[in-house]
């Protein structure tokens, strides 16, 4: 309880100072709030007492955009893939996320990406909106379970998320956290200090993708996370 206490104690403020000089800086570049972030996302784990481990940086793609797949297990995610890409990208997240005072702001200075999953026509006009970005040459993180898992189990993936591969036509890169849900599963406040890991897999080329592909796709991408998380040494 005392780490917990301590996290809080001084996450909070941090994060409130992280956002203020993060939209102050946003007048120079985006890519200046992304760095405020990987320095945030760092003093996270620090707070928390996490030790990262980072598996498979090879398969980065550095010389180009790409679409970064990973489950999510915790709020915890946020920080560990701040602190272990060591690569610019952007967010995608819901459009509510947008509208929380200073935090929406920061993201909008950021360059995150806003999906509007109000319903299926505004959904798939934010896809076509996200893949004219990723073509330009910004590489983005989605979470394509869509929420936290409640167990720390993966969960089916929406294969609307992988849609924009598609459009985009840019290597989708899968990767795995592990550890996350034990640090601090959903529902929970309580920081527990426990080892995580993230392993980035091999990318997956999609060129030339056609749209009545996009089960196939989303199926090889959660089998991939699914094996690297159920077997730790093995090649997925």
């Amino acid at each position: 309880m005392l780490r917990t206490f301590f996290f809080y104690l001084i996450f909070y403020p941090w994060t409130l100072i992280a956002l203020i000089i993060a939209i102050g800086l946003s007048v120079l570049s985006q890519n200046i709030v992304h760095t405020c972030g990987i320095l945030w996302g760092r003093s996270c784990l620090w707070l928390a007492g996490l030790k990262l481990k980072v598996k498979g940086a090879e398969n980065l793609i550095v010389d180009g955009p790409a679409i970064y797949v990973s489950n999510h297990q915790s709020n915890f995610d946020i920080p560990l893939l701040y602190a272990g890409l060591p690569i610019q990208f952007r967010w995608m997240a819901k459009q509510e996320l947008f509208k929380i005072p200073l935090f929406g702001t920061a993201m909008k200075r950021g360059g995150y990406i806003s999906i509007n999953r109000s319903n299926r026509k505004e959904a798939m006009r934010s896809l076509t909106a996200a893949a004219r970005r990723i073509q330009d040459g910004v590489s983005v993180i989605i979470f394509p379970e869509g929420t936290r898992s409640a167990d720390g189990t993966l969960q089916p993936f929406k294969k609307g998320a992988l849609l924009l591969a598609a459009k985009a036509g840019v290597p989708i890169v899968p990767m795995a956290i592990k550890g996350t849900h034990r640090v601090q599963p959903k529902g929970s406040l309580r920081i527990n200090a426990t080892p995580v890991e993230l392993t980035i897999l091999p990318p997956i080329a999609t060129e030339g993708l056609k749209a009545s592909q996009i089960d196939e796709l989303t199926d090889q991408v959660h089998d991939r996370i699914a094996c690297c998380l159920e077997n730790h040494d093995q090649p997925c």
